[in-house]
């Protein structure tokens, strides 16, 4: 039975609608910035999988776009009653549609939309975050990456999309990754290539 079943009948209905919308415009726009990219269905009801099984409760996103993949995490961490997802867009039209996204789906609370550059908003954030998702500049999550690190929870899972559609720009990240003595990962051909890393430190005896 797949997450859709289970949620809430608007949401479900929203969801699928905006995987239209999205289809349908990325398949107009010429100009990358003026795509959509939304996550993959299948690649969203995975993460939604982990995410909820996690329990994680404290996400970070980067890469809003019209909150798409937010309304799935949102829904992911819906059992707990402080959970939070924030998530960072540049782009200030796509900005504007997110939040009348998040509005429909009655998750103005559990989502906070941040604007700006995102190499920049990670380096004022403190945390801890147990999921990050990083879905917007692949060249730049590396250095994303490095500043998040005194953020990152005992216990983090890390997501990256598009490791199959765009190897070359995501290889920095993967190394950064596979070079943190702490973390195991996993690159999964699911979608556009879905990359996933966990770190659980054990508390000391």
């Amino acid at each position: 039975m797949t997450p859709l079943s289970r949620m809430p009948a608007d949401l479900a209905q929203l969801l699928l609608e905006l995987e239209e919308l999205g289809r349908e415009n990325d398949a107009r726009a010429v100009e990358r910035t003026k795509k959509m990219l939304n996550l993959e269905p299948e690649t969203a009801r995975l993460i939604h999988l982990i995410v909820r099984a996690s329990e994680c409760r404290n996400i970070l996103e980067i890469g809003t776009s019209n909150g798409y993949s937010a309304l799935w995490l949102a829904d992911a961490i819906r059992p707990f009653v402080s959970a939070h997802v924030t998530s960072i867009e540049r782009d200030p039209v796509k900005i504007k549609m997110a939040r009348h996204n998040i509005q429909r789906a009655g998750f103005e609370n559990p989502i906070t939309l941040l604007e700006g550059e995102a190499s920049q908003i990670v380096q004022t954030l403190s945390g801890p975050y147990d999921c990050v998702f990083f879905d917007a500049d692949r060249v730049s999550a590396a250095e994303q990456l490095r500043h998040l690190l005194p953020s990152l929870a005992d216990k983090v899972i890390l997501f990256c999309d598009n490791v199959l559609s765009h190897p070359a720009e995501v290889q920095e990240y993967l190394g950064a990754v596979q070079a943190l003595d702490d973390f195991s990962d996993v690159q999964l051909p699911i979608g556009k290539g879905l990359h996933i890393a966990f770190r659980h430190r054990r508390l000391q005896q």
